[in-house]
């Protein structure tokens, strides 16, 4: 299983499961951030049609190309629902936002040879190891 900085060193394309409209909430600022320095942001979200100068797709088997990593800002009795739809896209990797944890979601992704990171932010460890995808 690749650490945390190893899973953001290897990754380009993340996928936000609930990416908000808010710009108050972190499911706004964290992806929005995360775009900034350097990843492309796929926005999931069944209620909007553009974010971060993206579409928005309505769940992750809507979106037409791979992703490296499935970002989840949803409630933990909703990760596991996310975590069988990453599988079924083929992600290599989950990480659930700081706050969110799930024994069966971490199961199900370990199971399926997914590397997992739960109750982290993506922006908190970016900024940790000093990572950027700006050229």
């Amino acid at each position: 299983m690749r650490t945390a900085k190893q899973i953001l060193t290897r990754t380009a394309t993340i996928a936000v499961v609930g990416a908000s409209r808010d710009p108050r909430k972190p499911a706004h600022s964290v992806p929005l951030q995360m775009q900034r320095f350097g990843w492309r942001i796929i926005p999931v979200n069944p209620t909007a049609d553009e974010l971060f100068g993206e579409r928005v797709y309505r769940s992750l088997v809507e979106i037409p190309h791979p992703v490296d990593l499935v970002n989840v800002f949803r409630p933990a009795e909703d990760a596991v629902d996310v975590v069988r739809q990453a599988v079924a896209v083929g992600a290599p990797a989950v990480w659930l936002q700081l706050g969110i944890v799930s024994p069966e979601a971490r199961r199900i992704a370990e199971e399926a040879g997914l590397d997992y990171v739960e109750d982290r932010c993506l922006v908190v460890e970016r900024a940790a190891a000093g990572l950027t995808r700006v050229a």
